[in-house]
C-alpha cells in the first residue's frame, strides 16, 4: 500500500489521500530509519558540516515533515480515528526527540565540529546553527547522568501527552456545547449573516430554530449585539467555564492537567539546575530574567491603567445613561462597548464588515506584501485538507520562494484561533536540491453564507495581517540551514514581530481602500467611513492593554514557582493580578485558565509577554515606514525602500543572528517603547 506520508520531501503531500490508518505505520517506519541512520553518522571520526548537520537533516525532515502534517491535520480536521493516530505516535515521537536531544556521541560530534568549525572554514550561519545545537543538547539534558535523563524523557513524554490532552478537552468541550432558540425574539439586534450562519447549523442538525455555538463568529457577536442580556449571559458562562469544573459538562475538565503540567514544568527545570520554569524558558528568550519582564509589564501598567480606568468608568456611565444597565456584568462590555462605540462615532463591525469581502481583502494583504516586499501569491491546484483551504504559490522576481496553504473559516472539528504552522523548512540539501517553504495559515472566520462572499470585521482582517506576518517570515526566508530558520532560532519574544508589525497596514488608508469593496454595491469603504474608524482605533485601548497584561503577569507569576500549584492556587494567583492591574473583574466560577491554550498547549509558557515585547519591536518597526512617508510627504505608509530593509534585516535573515543585533541593523537603534504608547493612545498629550 502506497502511504501518502512518505511521499518524497520535494513533492506536495496528497493530503484527501492521507487516512488515520496511514498515520502510525508512517511514522514507525521514520523513527526506526532514523535512529538508524543517526547511530550510523554518529561513528564518523571527525565531522563536516555535511557528514553531520547535513546528514541529519536527511535523516530526520521526512519524519519531521510527516509528524507536523499528522499534527496539523488534527487540529483543522479533527477526528476520533484520526485523534486516536496522532495520541498513539505522540509519545513515540516525544521519547525519539529527547533520545536525539540526549544522545552522548552526536552531542560530541557537535562539539568535534564546533571545535573545528574555523578550519573548516564554516560561515556564520552555519556557526550559529552549531552554537544553538549545542545550547539545546544542554537543554535537552544531554549533560545528566544517567539516571537523570531517564527522569527528564519521561517528564517531556509526559508532559506532550497533558499538554495534547489540554487541546482536546478544550476542543471537546467547545465542539458539545450549543443552544437552540425558536424564539427568533431571542436574537433581536444579532446582525443577519449570524442568524442566517445559526440557521443552517441548526437544519444541520435537524432541528428547528437557530443553533448558537461557543465558535467565535457566533460567539463574538453574540456578545456584541445581543439585546438580550440573558442570553449573553448565557453564552458567557458556558464560554468563560470551557473544560472547567464548572462547565455543563465536566468530563473535560482540565484541572488536573493544569495541576500535572505546572508540576512537570518544575520538575524539568530542576534536572536542568534552574530555579524555575520560567528561568529555563528565557535560556532562549531576549529577556533576561523573569524580574526584567515583570518590571516591564508593570511599566505598561502603570502608563496604562489610568487610561484603562477611564475607560471602564466611561462605559459604565454610558450603560447607565443610554442603556438603562445601572452595573455592568462582564457579560455586558462587548455589548456596551459596541453600542457606546457606535453612539460616539456613528459606526459600528456589522456596518464595517459589509465591505470587506474576502476575495477583495485577500487582495489587499498580497498587494501589500508584492509593494514591500516584492512577494506575489497565485492561487494553484494542488490537493488540501478540506473544501475550504487553497494554496498559493509565492515568487519574488519571477522565481518561486515557497508555497501557503490558508485555511480561513470555523468549523466543527477545527480547533479555534489563529494560528501559522510549517511542513517544511528552505533547505539546500547536500546534492544542491533546493526544498522551498511550506506554510499553513489557519483562521476560524465566518463561512460563505447563501452564495455571497465571505464578510470579515475589521478586526477579522486584523488577525488575517497579523499571521500573514509569520507566513512571510517563513516563507521569504534567505537561508538555507532550517536549523536557524525563523521558526527553528527566532526568539520567541521576538516571534510577534513580524506579525503584529503587519496590522499596521490595515489602518492605511490606500490599503483600506484598495482591499475594501460592499458586498451589494462594490463600492469601497468611504473615507469619512474610515476616519470615524481611525477615530475610534484606540477605543478602550487602556481596557485591552491591561488585560494583555493581565494574562503575562498571570503567565509569569505561575511560572516563577518553586513547588507546584493546585487549581485553586493558580486561581487565587489570577485573582491577585486582577487587583493589582485590571479593571473588569469576572465571577468567582470564571475558569479562564481552564482553556487557556496558549500556556498549555500552545507552546508560550513563560512566554506569553512576548507579544507586548515584540510589540514593543513591531511599535518601533512601523515607525519607520511613518518617518519615511513623512519625509516624502507621503499619505501611505507603504515605502518600498523600507520594506526591502525589513525584508533584508529581519524576514530574510531567520535566526542566523540574536533578534536584538537583526532589529539594530534595521533600526540603527535599540527598541524603546515610546511607540507602541504613542500607537496605542496612551501618552499624556491623548488625556482627557
Amino acid at each position: 500500500m502506497t502511504n501518502p506520508l512518505l511521499a518524497p520531501i520535494d513533492e506536495f503531500i496528497d493530503y484527501q489521500a492521507i487516512r488515520p490508518e496511514h498515520i502510525e505505520p508512517a511514522l514507525d517506519m521514520l523513527l526506526a530509519h532514523a535512529r538508524q541512520d543517526i547511530e550510523q553518522l554518529v561513528e564518523q571520526p571527525q565531522p563536516t558540516w555535511d557528514s553531520l548537520v547535513e546528514a541529519l537533516h536527511d535523516a530526520t525532515e521526512k519524519l519531521w515533515r510527516a509528524w507536523s502534517i499528522s499534527r496539523h491535520l488534527n487540529a483543522v480536521v479533527n477526528t476520533p480515528e484520526l485523534r486516536e493516530a496522532v495520541n498513539a505516535c505522540l509519545p513515540k515521537v516525544s521519547a525519539f526527540a529527547t533520545w536525539m536531544g540526549q544522545h552522548q556521541k552526536l552531542y560530541a560530534q557537535y562539539k568535534a565540529l564546533a571545535a573545528a568549525s574555523d578550519e573548516q572554514s564554516l560561515d556564520a550561519p552555519k556557526k550559529r546553527a552549531i552554537e544553538l545545537a549545542l545550547q539545546n543538547f544542554v537543554l535537552g539534558g544531554a549533560e545528566l547522568d544517567e539516571q537523570k535523563r531517564e527522569l527528564f524523557a519521561k517528564n517531556q513524554e509526559e508532559q506532550a501527552t497533558t499538554s495534547q490532552q489540554f487541546s482536546e478537552n478544550v476542543l471537546d468541550s467547545t465542539d458539545h456545547w450549543a443552544l437552540y432558540i425558536t424564539d427568533e425574539a431571542q436574537l433581536d439586534g444579532i446582525p443577519d449573516d449570524v442568524k442566517a450562519a445559526a440557521q443552517q447549523a441548526a437544519e444541520k442538525d435537524g432541528k428547528e430554530g437557530w443553533k448558537l455555538t461557543l465558535q467565535m463568529p457566533c460567539y463574538l457577536p453574540v456578545m456584541q449585539y445581543a439585546h438580550r442580556q440573558e442570553l449573553r449571559k448565557t453564552l458567557y458562562k458556558a464560554f468563560a467555564t470551557i473544560a472547567s469544573d464548572q462547565s455543563d459538562d465536566t468530563q473535560w475538565d482540565n484541572s488536573q492537567a493544569i495541576e500535572k503540567l505546572l508540576q512537570l514544568r518544575i520538575q524539568e527545570a530542576e534536572l536542568l539546575g534552574f530555579e524555575h520554569f520560567a528561568a529555563l524558558q528565557l535560556q532562549t528568550r531576549m529577556a533576561d530574567s523573569a524580574e526584567q519582564i515583570t518590571e516591564f509589564l508593570h511599566y505598561l501598567a502603570e502608563r496604562s491603567k489610568p487610561y484603562a480606568q477611564s475607560d471602564f468608568q466611561s462605559l459604565t456611565d454610558f450603560a447607565r445613561q443610554e442603556l438603562g444597565i445601572e452595573a455592568i456584568e462582564p457579560w455586558d462590555v462587548a455589548y456596551v462597548s459596541e453600542q457606546m462605540k457606535k453612539a460616539r462615532y456613528d459606526y459600528s463591525e456589522d456596518e464595517v464588515k459589509q465591505y470587506f469581502t474576502e476575495p477583495h481583502v485577500l487582495q489587499g494583504l498580497f498587494s501589500v506584501a508584492e509593494n514591500l516586499f516584492g512577494a506575489q501569491f497565485k492561487q494553484i491546484e494542488a490537493p488540501t485538507w478540506h473544501q475550504d483551504a487553497r494554496v498559493y504559490e509565492v515568487s519574488q522576481k519571477g522565481a518561486p520562494v515557497g508555497y501557503l496553504y490558508i485555511d480561513l473559516y470555523a468549523r466543527q472539528g477545527k480547533q479555534s484561533g489563529a494560528w501559522v504552522g510549517s511542513e517544511r523548512h528552505r533547505r539546500r540539501n547536500t546534492l544542491g536540491a533546493d526544498y522551498l517553504p511550506i506554510a499553513y495559515l489557519t483562521c476560524n472566520f465566518s463561512a460563505p453564507q447563501n452564495g455571497r462572499p465571505a464578510l470579515f470585521t475589521h478586526d477579522d482582517v486584523i488577525t488575517l495581517f497579523h499571521e500573514s506576518g509569520h507566513a512571510l517570515h517563513h516563507l521569504l526566508s534567505k537561508v538555507d540551514e532550517p536549523d536557524v530558520a525563523a521558526f527553528s532560532a527566532v526568539e520567541w519574544d521576538a516571534i510577534e514581530l513580524p506579525s503584529q508589525f503587519m496590522e499596521n497596514f490595515c489602518w492605511d488608508w490606500s490599503v483600506v481602500k484598495d482591499m475594501s469593496s460592499h458586498v451589494d454595491t462594490q463600492e469601497p469603504l468611504p473615507k469619512e467611513l474610515f476616519e470615524r474608524m481611525l477615530a475610534a482605533k484606540n477605543f478602550l485601548s487602556g481596557m485591552q492593554m491591561v488585560r494583555q497584561i493581565e494574562f503575562a503577569l498571570f503567565d509569569m507569576l505561575i511560572h516563577s514557582q518553586t513547588r507546584g500549584l493546585s487549581i485553586d492556587e493558580v486561581l487565587d494567583t489570577l485573582d491577585s493580578v486582577r487587583q493589582e492591574v485590571a479593571v473588569v473583574f469576572p465571577p468567582s466560577w470564571h475558569r479562564f485558565p481552564h482553556h487557556f491554550s496558549h500556556l498549555f498547549a500552545g507552546g508560550y509558557a513563560a512566554g506569553y509577554y512576548s507579544y507586548k515585547w515584540a510589540e514593543v519591536l513591531s511599535a518601533d518597526a512601523f515607525s519607520a515606514f511613518e518617518e519615511a512617508a513623512k519625509e516624502k510627504n507621503s499619505p501611505s505608509t507603504l515605502v518600498p525602500e523600507v520594506g526591502q530593509r525589513f525584508l533584508d534585516e529581519i524576514l530574510a535573515v531567520g535566526g542566523i543572528r540574536p533578534s536584538a543585533e537583526s532589529f539594530r541593523a534595521f533600526r540603527g537603534r535599540d527598541a524603546t517603547p515610546e511607540a507602541l504608547l504613542r500607537h496605542s493612545g496612551l501618552v499624556q498629550e491623548s488625556a482627557a
